[in-house]
């Protein structure tokens, strides 16, 4: 796609939707069932915390979809957290924010990944062997759907999400219909009691209070990647703030619809729970092999009558697919988010630039690289990564709505108009209340998961802090060395040139070279071979005296056959006599066609190179021969309007004249 049809690829609202949001609609797939795993340590005797802790997590999701709501309205351009946070309280806060960003969109793609194969595990236990390659062929799979570009990943990814929220609600309607009628759903769990871990009595007063801190905190993984909307607000179409507020409205709304009816539906089907199969006393089979269900799976079963229905099936089939595709999420924001950060001199700068198809490929395929090597060592397991997991988003809300409560205190300090003013004192208030509760929430997440795992997130926050100064550091060091200061002692052209031919044997590439380097029309001219082997160099002088060759033969001694140290020092002998005189060395190199060729050509070239380009005042020109195999890995490259294939006639091409060769 040409840069001019950047237009074409912005979302409407119905994609929107599903690709920035299908993270935390999918996150209620598994937020009651991280709280549930807490809570049962103590066997069923906490469960009766589930209600409090699930009104709390709706509570705080209502504060940070309101929050981000007027991130949104008052940062338009995509910066999202990070520019809130730069713009009101410093670059290196951004930075913090930007690290923690980083890492959340990492841990999201596995975690929903890993979290999609635990689904599908259910469904198909004898599969679970399986579980780190199928999850690494879905980061994979979801790679290349995005390297297509934002709006074709727009429109596969709308249909799994609109289905997952279809089957959910289908499904916590059924079952309260049912209980109605008095058919309450019961969970094939609920016949299994838990064996406590220690004694239930022992968990009182403080200890009860930490149970429920973490149970709440393990909910809060409903609320990952409610941020990303800002983050991509210049990929909606006009009004792009307005549509981007909608669009987050709709997604906290159903959110939290999804996350209540299956919370309620869990306690009342009494699904048990842990993260241990042999704590459920009388369990049939091997419970140190067995794969317990998911939440989702036993509530399917329990209210669409076994674990061999079409609609359970369809269930599991959504639910896995949307969990998988929830990564998405990610897929768009690391990118923009990187691209963001390489434009101001953070990242690399490849990050910042758009592929063939207008997608960030660099930063999606360095996502997935790293998501690859993360599946692999955590073994794709959930319960691993989800310590990982939250930490680095609540770090950008708290930090973000900080930002935005300072940035409305900057507008109310020159605006005169009252309703302006009210409106930015409505506004402060949100976000005031939002920047406590989430700090809040950040303090509560820090305790209850850093010796659990989340030390590790914390530790490649730091390390990713560390490295973005350091590379802004080096731009600017580079920046400040190549800027101009005098333009005409900046532009003193040099008083000669100094050609060098370097020959290793008398061939077609060396008459190639020596034409070119006539071409340039150089002040002296010479070539210049090692003498490595007397009897090679001797044939070499009778060649050159046999063809004639008007070009003088230089040779370096060599005791050592070394090849580089000889022409390095003779170079830079010839810079050092005449300090304002350019040096270009012109070297004959090989074009291959097939990889294992390169190891068997152009060594001495590529290290001579490598030594040359350090010397100043010096010129390292190849001159490039293709060998046969080279027209074998040639590919016509996509016809432009007008353009000719090779082989094929064209009358301006033979109307051309013939180019004689140059005579050496």
């Amino acid at each position: 796609m040409r840069s001019e049809e950047l237009g074409e690829t912005l979302l409407p609202k119905r994609l929107a939707l599903p690709i920035f949001a299908s993270d935390p609609l999918s996150s209620v797939a598994y937020a009651t069932e991280e709280i549930l795993l807490v809570l049962t340590v103590g066997g069923t005797a906490f469960l009766y915390l589930t209600p409090w802790i699930a009104a709390g997590v709706v509570l705080l999701m209502a504060v940070v979809v309101t929050s981000y709501r007027q991130v949104v309205h008052a940062y338009p351009s995509g910066g999202g957290s990070y520019e809130v946070v730069t713009t009101n309280l410093g670059p290196n806060a951004g930075l913090v924010v930007a690290a923690s960003l980083l890492v959340d969109y990492v841990m999201t793609v596995a975690v929903s990944v890993a979290s999609g194969v635990d689904n599908i595990i259910s469904a198909f236990p004898s599969i679970a062997d399986a579980r780190v390659p199928m999850a690494v062929g879905f980061v994979v799979l979801l790679s290349a759907v995005n390297l297509r570009g934002v709006r074709e990943a727009g429109r596969a990814f709308a249909a799994p999400t609109y289905l997952f929220i279809a089957g959910i609600v289908l499904m916590i309607v059924t079952g309260f219909v049912k209980m109605l009628f008095g058919h309450t759903p019961v969970a094939a769990s609920a016949q299994y009691p838990i064996i406590p871990v220690g004694h239930k009595d022992t968990l009182a007063g403080l200890g009860l209070l930490m149970l429920g801190l973490r149970a709440f905190a393990s909910g809060c993984t409903a609320l990952t990647g409610v941020e990303s909307i800002s983050n991509g607000v210049p990929a909606f179409r006009r009004p792009k703030s307005r549509n981007a507020a909608t669009t987050m409205s709709a997604m906290g709304i159903t959110a939290v619809v999804m996350f209540v009816g299956i919370t309620a539906l869990a306690l009342v089907a009494k699904v048990h729970k842990t993260d241990d199969t042999c704590r459920l006393m009388n369990y049939p089979g091997d419970c140190h092999t067995a794969t317990q269900p998911t939440v989702i799976a036993q509530l399917a079963s329990s209210v669409f009558g076994g674990d061999h229905s079409i609609l359970f099936y369809f269930i599991q089939a959504v639910t896995a697919l949307v969990l998988i595709l929830a990564a998405n999420t990610a897929f768009n924001g690391f990118p923009l988010l990187s691209s963001i950060l390489a434009q101001h001199r953070y990242l690399p700068r490849q990050l910042h630039t758009r592929g063939d198809r207008l997608a960030f490929s660099n930063g999606i395929i360095a996502l997935a690289l790293v998501n690859v090597a993360l599946l692999v060592a955590y073994k794709a397991d959930v319960t691993n990564l989800i310590h990982l997991y939250i930490l680095g988003v609540f770090t950008s809300f708290t930090l973000s709505q900080i930002g935005m409560v300072k940035h409305w205190n900057r507008l109310l300090a020159t605006e005169a108009d009252a309703r302006v003013r009210g409106s930015a004192k409505r506004s402060r208030i949100i976000n005031g209340f939002g920047a406590g509760f989430t700090a809040l929430v950040l303090v509560i997440v820090m305790i209850t998961k850093f010796t659990e795992g989340a030390w590790l997130a914390v530790v490649a926050a730091v390390l990713l802090f560390g490295m973005m100064r350091g590379i802004h550091k080096h731009y600017d060091a580079v920046s400040e060395e190549l800027a101009i200061e005098d333009l005409r002692a900046e532009s003193v052209r040099p008083s000669k040139v100094h050609a060098i031919v370097l020959v290793s044997t008398l061939h077609k590439p060396t008459l190639r070279a020596l034409g070119y380097a006539q071409a340039f029309r150089p002040d002296m001219l010479e070539a210049v071979t090692v003498a490595v082997e007397k009897d090679s160099t001797e044939d070499l002088r009778q060649k050159w005296a046999e063809y004639e060759i008007q070009v003088p033969l230089k040779v370096l001694d060599s005791p050592y056959r070394e090849i580089t140290k000889p022409v390095v020092g003779y170079v830079r002998s010839i810079r050092r006599g005449s300090p304002r005189e350019a040096v270009a060395v012109f070297i004959p190199e090989y074009v291959v066609g097939h990889w294992w060729e390169h190891l068997l050509h152009n060594q001495s070239a590529l290290w001579l190179k490598s030594r040359l380009l350090f010397t100043p005042g010096v010129m390292v020109i190849s001159v490039p021969w293709q060998l046969s195999s080279s027209s074998r890995a040639d590919r016509p490259a996509r016809r432009a309007p007008g353009s000719v294939r090779r082989g094929e006639p064209s009358q301006n091409l033979d109307t051309l004249p013939a180019r004689q060769p140059d005579k050496v």
